[in-house]
């Protein structure tokens, strides 16, 4: 193993290994992934991308956001397999790890994605084809599916479901954004240009979407391009997340709100989803007690992050 020097851009801070093979210029997508103390759920994503079949070239960055322990020598083996570094940083946030990655990319499209995501085999050769055929369009939001092996999966499936429903247009487009699959072009991105908001501590993906319809450049919705969300959490570890996740995104709803833009569903909108997404539990064989957990963990995480918006910092 060696310190990668190959890519054009500074990664001197923080690189602990890569494949000695790339070369300059070789890569064509750069998939970031950022960590924290998540090592055994990447070593699924990780295996997920060494399936790939007929992908074009690609590079993996792992960024370490500041984990109690470094990556374990079973991650660090999957250099074997295609370019793979690693870069640490103190913890600073989840929208900032997605910086970091940008700018130790080297590959015309960066992709976005998390620890507890699993690509299927030809996600990157379909991406790929989508991306050459819309030459036009510079982020693409890729389609992201429920691991429904369980019931807090088959959950997340209904949730999904209706949201990537309801927010298709006509045109091709989808007014969301979902950095469990997610990719833009880097050319697209300028050398002093900060994608994510480093205060948004979550929802920093929800935050972005706000920006891209305040400029009109809504991504082109890849449908067949699918990656799974695959949640490994019992029912209850999973209302103690919301809780967290819900008392951090109620600082970042207030940066969205900065923008002028609506991006939250009115209540028209989550009565919709709630009848919705009752009938594909029905329909998809998915079960009512998914229905009702997915209900459940809605409820808690948006009464937290309503509460959290008035609470001091």
């Amino acid at each position: 193993m060696r310190i990668l020097h190959c890519f054009s851009r500074d990664r001197s801070r923080g690189l602990t290994t890569t494949n000695p093979n790339s070369t300059v210029g070789s890569v064509q997508f750069s998939i970031i992934i950022p960590v924290y103390n998540d090592w055994n759920s990447l070593s699924g994503c990780l295996r997920s991308l060494a399936k790939q079949e007929g992908s074009p070239k690609f590079e993996v960055i792992v960024v370490d956001d500041g984990s109690r322990e470094p990556a374990p020598d079973s991650i660090l083996e999957w250099n074997n397999r295609y370019p793979l570094s690693i870069v640490r940083q103190p913890n600073a946030g989840i929208a900032a790890a997605r910086n970091r990655g940008i700018q130790e990319s080297g590959g015309e499209i960066v992709v976005f994605t998390d620890a507890d995501c699993r690509f299927q085999t030809n996600c990157l050769s379909l991406l790929g084809g989508t991306i050459n055929s819309f030459p036009q369009h510079s982020r693409f939001q890729l389609h992201i599916v429920g691991d429904c092996s369980n019931t807090v999966g088959r959950a997340e499936e209904l949730r999904l479901i209706a949201i990537q429903n309801q927010t298709q247009l006509g045109d091709g487009r989808i007014r969301y954004l979902n950095t469990s699959g997610f990719a833009i072009r880097n050319s697209s991105l300028s050398s002093d240009f900060v994608l994510f908001d480093p205060a948004a501590r979550r929802a920093e993906d929800t935050l972005l979407l706000a920006n891209l319809i305040k400029h009109g450049e809504l991504p082109l919705f890849a449908d067949d391009c699918i990656v799974q969300h695959s949640i490994s959490l019992s029912f209850w570890a999973c209302l103690l997340k919301d809780v967290r996740k819900g008392r951090i995104e109620g600082r970042t709803s207030e940066l969205i709100q900065r923008t002028g833009v609506r991006v939250t569903m009115q209540n028209r909108g989550r009565l919709r989803m709630l009848v919705s997404t009752w009938k594909l539990a029905r329909d998809r064989s998915i079960g009512r007690t998914a229905w009702a957990v997915l209900v459940t963990r809605q409820f808690v995480e948006r009464t937290v992050t309503t509460v959290s918006r008035y609470l001091p910092v």
